[in-house]
């Protein structure tokens, strides 16, 4: 067995911000749409072989009940995304929420954290290159 792919769906009250965040600030594409009346319940994300899934909480509770959903409300998703230029990142999220100020960790890499327009947490990083002897 070979997994090929592993993208997080992360649950939102509206589907619509969060594709707006990410296609406008990053150059997402939307790969797939499901509406629910004038509102989406479900859309997919692209960049390269990055994917992000959005579902609405309304389309939780079509999908699959009551005890899924009253989980997928209780917290956020927490991302952690590796960047090649966290200073164009930065720039990217301005506006947005930042909960972990720019770091540097003992781990090599530089790091901000900001929370999406639903809450979820996203956690941005840059590596700093291996030293050549």
């Amino acid at each position: 067995m070979n997994v090929k792919r592993i993208t997080p769906v992360m649950f939102v009250p509206d589907v619509e911000p969060c594709v707006k965040f990410w296609v406008e600030r990053f150059g997402f594409e939307t790969t797939a749409e499901v509406p629910d009346g004038d509102k989406l319940a479900f859309a997919m994300l692209q960049k390269g072989n990055v994917e992000l899934m959005y579902q609405s909480y309304a389309s939780a509770d079509k999908d699959v009940g009551t005890n899924i959903s009253e989980v997928v409300r209780k917290g956020p998703t927490f991302l952690y995304v590796e960047v090649d230029n966290l200073e164009a990142t930065i720039t990217a999220v301005k506006g947005a929420e930042v909960v972990m100020p720019k770091r540097t960790t003992f781990y090599g890499s530089t790091e901000i954290g900001i929370k999406d327009p639903a809450g979820h947490y996203v956690t941005f990083a840059e590596f700093a290159a291996p030293a050549h002897p």
